[in-house]
């Protein structure tokens, strides 16, 4: 198996390109991100054609959004990308896109939900590493202070992550070093059979999702579980399942509870409720790192190692 490559780490007067690769963000939410990118992070912005630019839910049309994507991904001037807001549109454009000066010369491409698919295809075809970390929007209402949007800032340094989250009474005990892969359920879920499908053998696989009804969670962590993606995992890490919605007749069970009733057979150790999410709890994850998962009864910890 090829080494996963590690794009460099920024370094002061760097170029932060930003792009809306999948739905439309309205380009006044940007004004924070972009100000504190500048002034307290000390990197340079380039703006993508995309940002504030709308064609119906989307940020351009899918030939709109491949050429802006594909031109900050060739710009040897950039250095990192960071994606406005997720959405939907992504995977209608991944499989036209060229790769080719990319993998000669890698650079961070930020975000998550939606941008699961890039991190993904950029793992499984190219073993290039990516940040699942906070988006454009995060740093507005004063969320550039909180530790969630620092840890994009430490990421992009290089700086070694390492978190904490709390016991949950489903935890499963035990150790695990892997290579951390994983994202927006729907999404990990809809890549299966795809030129993006990674393989989760051996891997740490971390998955979070929002707004979804309990019986597609349900659903998908069955396609998961029958497809193989669970069997041969090193540990799971799941994180927020925000705002789900239930049926007029109750499905029964909360997230949690349906989670842990597909995977409570495996020996593997498993924690609930970290925060990665698209909630203001969202770590920044380096999807193609190594990690140690450690969950004990009353403490997780997941720390990149290397």
């Amino acid at each position: 198996m090829k080494p996963i490559i590690i794009p460099p780490y920024l370094k002061k007067g760097d170029i932060i390109g930003i792009v809306c690769p999948a739905g439309y963000m309205p380009a006044k939410k940007l004004a924070t991100a972009i100000r504190v990118i500048e002034s307290d992070w000390g990197y340079r912005v380039k703006l993508g054609a995309t940002v504030g630019h709308q064609f119906h839910y989307f940020s351009g049309t899918d030939e709109e959004r491949l050429h802006d994507l594909q031109v900050m991904m060739d710009d040897p001037g950039v250095h990192a990308i960071l994606c406005g807001r997720g959405g939907y549109g992504t995977g209608r454009i991944i499989e036209q896109l060229d790769f080719s000066r990319f993998r000669k010369h890698p650079k961070w491409i930020i975000g998550f939900s939606d941008i699961t698919i890039l991190h993904a295809h950029l793992f499984s075809r190219y073993r290039i590493a990516s940040l699942h970390a906070p988006m454009a929007n995060a740093f507005n209402d004063g969320g550039y202070r909180n530790d969630y949007v620092l840890s994009l800032r430490h990421a992009l340094q290089g700086k070694k992550g390492n978190y904490a989250a709390s016991c949950h009474p489903f935890n499963h005990p035990g150790k695990a070093s892997g290579v951390l892969v994983g994202g927006n359920l729907a999404l990990v879920t809809h890549l299966v059979g795809t030129s993006s499908d990674f393989d989760t053998r051996g891997k740490i696989l971390f998955l979070e999702d929002v707004g979804e009804y309990l019986y597609n969670i349900d659903r998908m962590l069955y396609q998961l579980k029958r497809s193989g993606k669970l069997d041969q995992l090193a540990g799971l890490v799941l994180g927020k399942f925000s705002d789900v919605k239930d049926t007029d007749i109750p499905f029964g069970k909360t997230a949690d509870e349906i989670i842990h009733d597909l995977v409570k057979e495996y020996k593997f150790p498993i924690c609930y409720d970290f925060p990665v999410s698209h909630e203001t709890e969202n770590y920044a994850l380096k999807t193609g790192a190594v990690y140690q998962l450690t969950v004990t009864r009353n403490k997780v910890t997941l720390k990149e190692k290397g």
